[in-house]
């Protein structure tokens, strides 16, 4: 039964107020019914019109107040009725009269009890609705205040609902990137099937992702699938851990750095224990004057020549790292993510001429990052502060190596010849930087040059292809 239609009868019917006020008025239409009834002798019967206090009396009495009142007009009826009174016509009228206004009653106290069922369910999805705006609203707060990128896509891949943080990481305008194609921007996502037949995700994923000036980063991603009446969706969680990876990747270099500096002060140690053995043993050969056959000259003699191979070798190390299939792509799209922001800041335009596909090349994944790294950062120093600062990484496939070029228009290398020596005079860092990177290279069987240009410098990182098992040796 409609409850709009309930609302409405019962408005009519006069059911509005208080449980005691509705019988009043019920009473005070009975006995006006009764005095008509009893007033006009006639051959009408008044008594059908009981029907209407019986419905007030049935939504405000159970049921067997209700009978005994359905009786007592039913009596009413039969009392005033102007029709002689026959057994057997008398007893069927009063067993359909007591039918009637019980019935009419009956009908009242259901439409009361559903009247107030429905009145209790309305108040309690009222109640629902109002704690879920509440915590709707909370939530929508949360979304558009969360410093994390949050998006929904739907089964085709396109952005439904997008907070200020996403549009902020993306370097979009507020509200524009609804309707959008995720792959554009984290194509890894895009391969992620949210429909009614692939199984419902909730895990974690670290992938790339670019912004809308083709600038990529670095995303850590939270995502799970759901389903809706409108069909399967797909809710993700984003935060940009370039500099993570950037503050990592220099760490690791710093590290190297250091490690390098203490075999420095060991060799130097060495060095001047030597030149004291040097000065004692002169010292006595300085009052002997047959010096020519004198064995304590002659061990003087050893220890230059010692001196003399210690200072003119460069530091050896023996670099000894488990050479893999590289990607070379990953380790360059690495490298963007973490010398992009910084070069940006420098007022330095970069220049990606990079191949869409290049041979795996051997190598350790993370010694080929600081190689890369290191000449980066060296023409990053160089270029600061000119007015026209352009960097290039150009990529050269050959038959039996991969090349990878380093270019700038910086002021140049004054000295090429002794480049890659360690200490060199006038280095900005530790000037152990290019000497640890070629020593890595030539690990697993690459190689650094410096190739001379018209303006600028350029550094080439040599790598043999893939499936060349590199042999563990000593590099100068």
């Amino acid at each position: 039964m409609n409850r709009q239609w309930i609302r409405d009868f019962s408005a009519v019917r006069f059911l509005q107020g208080s449980r005691a006020a509705i019988l009043r008025r019920a009473a005070v239409l009975i006995a006006v019914i009764a005095i008509i009834d009893w007033y006009f002798e006639n051959n009408i019967s008044f008594g059908f019109l009981y029907l209407f206090p019986m419905l007030m009396v049935g939504g405000c009495l159970p049921l067997l107040p209700t009978a005994g009142i359905a009786a007592l007009c039913t009596g009413l009826t039969e009392a005033f009725d102007p029709f002689p009174w026959a057994l057997s016509e008398g007893i069927s009228r009063v067993v359909l009269s007591f039918a009637a206004f019980f019935g009419a009653g009956f009908f009242g106290f259901a439409a009361a009890r559903t009247r107030r069922m429905a009145d209790q369910h309305l108040a309690e999805v009222e109640r629902d609705v109002e704690q879920r705006r509440r915590t709707e609203e909370q939530l929508d707060f949360l979304i558009a205040n969360s410093p994390a990128a949050i998006f929904t896509l739907d089964s085709s891949g396109l952005v439904q609902l997008a907070n200020r943080a996403a549009h902020q990481l993306l370097g979009i305008e507020n509200g524009s990137l609804q309707g959008q194609a995720i792959g554009r921007f984290f194509p890894a996502l895009a391969t992620v099937p949210p429909s009614n037949e692939a199984p419902f995700f909730h895990t974690e994923m670290e992938c790339q992702g670019w912004r809308q000036d083709d600038r990529m980063f670095m995303a850590h991603v939270w995502f799970s699938t759901y389903q809706t009446m409108s069909g399967p969706r797909l809710a993700a969680v984003v935060f940009d851990t370039s500099e993570e990876l950037r503050d990592r990747a220099e760490f690791s270099l710093q590290q190297i750095l250091t490690g390098s500096k203490v075999l420095v002060g060991a060799m130097c140690h060495e060095i001047r224990n030597m030149c004291g053995a040097i000065g004692v043993i002169y010292s006595k050969l300085t009052r002997d004057e047959k010096l020519a056959a004198n064995e304590d000259f002659n061990a003087l003699g050893s220890l230059v020549q010692g001196l003399e191979k210690m200072a003119g070798l460069e530091l050896r190390q023996t670099t000894r790292l488990v050479a893999e299939n590289v990607n070379l792509n990953s380790v360059l799209e690495e490298l963007r993510i973490v010398i992009d922001a910084s070069f940006q800041e420098s007022g330095i335009t970069v220049c990606w001429e990079q191949a869409s596909s290049l041979a795996r090349v051997c190598a350790d994944h993370q010694a080929l990052l600081q190689i890369f790294l290191n000449i980066a950062k060296n023409s990053q120093r160089a270029l600061e502060g000119r007015p026209r600062a352009e960097f290039i990484v150009r990529t050269e496939s050959r038959q039996d190596s991969t090349v990878v070029r380093f270019i700038d228009n910086g002021p140049g290398v004054a000295y090429p010849e002794g480049l890659f020596a360690p200490f060199q005079p006038g280095a900005q860092a530790s000037g152990l930087g290019l000497y640890l990177s070629r020593t890595f290279a030539r690990a697993f069987q690459g190689d650094i040059e410096y190739q001379p240009q018209a303006e600028g410098s350029c550094f080439a990182v040599i790598l043999k292809p893939a499936g060349i098992q590199p042999s563990v040796r000593s590099e100068s």
